[in-house]
């Protein structure tokens, strides 16, 4: 599903991560670590949000680099802490969203309803609570026909009921459509209910399987 091969990501010419060989097959992948210790620096690259050197190969066939626009159609990614220009509502970037996913009007409704969305639809999003801003970077995540997923930190400030009625649309996405998922958590994954194929340990610029 996904391979990164000599993926080295480095600020003002100094190395924070790097990741030599990482081999990620269809399911659902928790990579734990403290704060700083360079997951969502990860994510963020796996993204396309960084420049790196290395390569990043999604489905043996869609290359971070050579393949920029299919790459990004098929990886979505959803902040721990999203920030959006607080004068656009959730309908704004959903809809804005939406159209650069390929995403149909029915789907972004359904979206909005399952994770409670709709109840602040045309709200702006300078008036959201932080739970408020986690759905709503919740359903940006989930446009489109997505390969993967990378969630960061989907448990934090997210309501029991909304977090239940996502990880059941998690795994029926896997189940039915093989959509794989990278997530984070500084709380317990157990919590989600979800079954983890690998778990991985990020620290010290490095990233190895967990014991």
């Amino acid at each position: 599903m996904l391979t990164v091969t000599n993926l080295v990501k480095a600020y003002a010419g100094r190395t924070v991560l790097a990741v030599p060989s990482l081999v990620l097959s269809t399911g659902f992948h928790y990579f734990r670590g403290g704060n700083g210790s360079g997951k969502t620096t990860f994510f963020r690259t796996v993204a396309g949000l960084l420049p790196f050197s290395g390569a990043i190969l999604l489905d043996d066939q869609f290359d971070i680099n050579r393949d920029p626009v299919p790459y990004r159609l098929r990886v979505n990614y959803a902040e721990a802490e999203p920030l959006y220009p607080n004068f656009l509502t959730a309908r704004d970037l959903a809809e804005f969203v939406g159209q650069a996913k390929q995403a149909s009007s029915d789907q972004i409704h359904q979206l909005a309803d399952l994770l409670g969305v709709q109840k602040f639809w045309t709200q702006t999003t300078g008036t959201y609570s932080s739970g408020m801003l986690k759905k709503l970077s919740l359903l940006l995540a989930l446009l489109g026909r997505p390969r993967l997923v990378l969630l960061d930190e989907p448990l934090t400030t997210l309501d029991v009921a909304t977090a239940a009625s996502l990880f059941a649309y998690l795994r029926q996405l896997n189940a039915t459509e093989g959509v794989s998922f990278l997530l984070t958590s500084h709380q317990d994954i157990a919590l989600t209910g979800l079954p983890m194929t690998s778990t991985w340990q990020v620290g010290d610029g490095v990233i190895v399987p967990a014991d």
